[in-house]
């Protein structure tokens, strides 16, 4: 798995893939900047059918915001460990909210789970962390907050795309320019969709003829979500994961993305669940690790990589199913974390790289992500070392190779 602490995304987490930051750039002149980029960007919101109305009318409106290029940056800086963020990710205030959701919503999640096969604890676990159940769509400005992420270049293509997007939908009437606003990232919404997931798969519900994931009514963001994850191959009756305890002398080399196996294969190794019973038979299994092998062990299975659709995070993805899980009933996590550790920072992770690749094991690049090479470095060191090879890139592991 990748060993990444979650990324925090000013305050919530994307609805979408955002692409990896690069190295840092600083703007000479704002305002020349997003005068270039809006001449560019008209011509080819134009040359895709975007009427001149539209166009004209937000390119007139439009910002540049320092906060959202300050958000940007901040990404490889702040970041938390898994049982962080599942202390507030799934608290005891959100998951009392959600069920109150859930009982408020009763009938349109039930309809949504019957039409796309989804899970209505999961859809409404997602709206729980996107959005805090609808109470925290974000306000800034999506038009402004895209055309100034475009203009300052470092992914400006990507938001460029966005930017273009968020044009076709205030020309086909689904928002009006001052509802149209969200995260500083672009993301919008009750569930927080980039304007180009909306494009794929926002629904419209309630047959308005808008698909409008802004409006304080949340039926077509909530169908939006379950055809998103229905649309990524999600298996109906399938859980994301099951908690589980590892047996004495377990090989931890064996926890990894590449390795899935039958359920009956870790059963045979002597993994069972948390009440000491075996795994039901959902499909091939990963077991993940998301805290290393001091902390609590899943075996997961397909539709915990849909939700990596949502977002690539371990964290996310884990607090998602978990508190989808605590919304149907189910208990806390059952083990404990290393809570003495600390999430590495980036120049930690940059270190960590290079002190692992001058003892002989090549993370094969030094870039501060903690990807599967750098992972497969990690475990030879810690073989190599008589450690547990379990790939956890911990604040013990760097000062072991200091």
């Amino acid at each position: 798995m990748r060993w990444l602490a979650l990324v925090l995304l000013a305050g919530m987490a994307q609805a979408e893939n955002l692409p990896d930051p690069v190295a840092t750039t600083e703007v000479a002149d704002p305002a020349q900047a997003l005068a270039d980029w809006s001449a560019e960007v008209r011509t080819r919101a134009l040359a895709e059918g975007v009427s001149a109305a539209t166009v004209d009318a937000a390119l007139a409106g439009i910002e540049w915001l320092p906060a959202v290029v300050a958000a940007d940056r901040r990404q490889n800086e702040f970041t938390k460990t898994i049982w962080d963020y599942l202390d507030t990710a799934v608290s005891d205030d959100r998951i009392a909210a959600g069920q109150r959701a859930l009982a408020e919503n009763a009938d349109l999640l039930a309809d949504i789970e019957a039409r796309y096969g989804v899970d209505r604890y999961v859809t409404t676990a997602i709206w729980g962390l996107e959005s805090a159940y609808g109470a925290v769509r974000g306000d800034i400005p999506t038009l402004s907050a895209l055309a100034t992420l475009a203009a300052e270049g470092r992914r400006g293509a990507f938001f460029t795309d966005q930017f273009v997007q968020a044009l076709k939908i205030l020309d086909g009437g689904h928002v009006t320019p001052d509802h149209l606003t969200g995260s500083w990232a672009g993301a919008m919404g009750h569930t927080q969709f980039l304007p180009t997931s909306w494009a794929l798969w926002a629904q419209d519900w309630d047959g308005d003829g808008r698909r409008d994931i802004w409006s304080d009514d949340p039926a077509d963001a909530l169908a939006s979500t379950a055809a998103f994850l229905a649309g990524n191959g999600w298996v109906t009756g399938q859980p994301w994961g099951v908690e589980v305890t590892l047996p004495e002398g377990f090989d931890y080399a064996l926890a990894r993305d590449t390795n899935r196996q039958p359920v009956a294969f870790w059963t045979g190794l002597g993994v069972r669940d948390t009440t000491g019973a075996p795994v039901p038979d959902h499909g091939a299994a990963v077991i993940l690790l998301p805290g290393g092998a001091d902390g609590a062990a899943f075996m997961i299975f397909r539709n915990f990589n849909v939700l990596e659709h949502y977002n690539t995070a371990d964290a996310y993805v884990v607090a998602v199913g978990h508190l989808a899980d605590r919304l149907r009933g189910g208990p806390p996590i059952a083990h404990d974390w290393p809570r003495q550790e600390r999430a590495l920072t980036l120049d930690e992770r940059l270190e960590l790289q290079r002190l692992l690749t001058a003892a002989g094991f090549d993370t094969l690049g030094i870039d501060g992500r903690i990807g599967p090479r750098t992972v497969g470095a990690i475990r030879a060191w810690q073989r190599a070392n008589g450690w547990r090879p379990d790939g956890f890139p911990s604040l013990s592991l760097l000062v072991a190779l200091r």
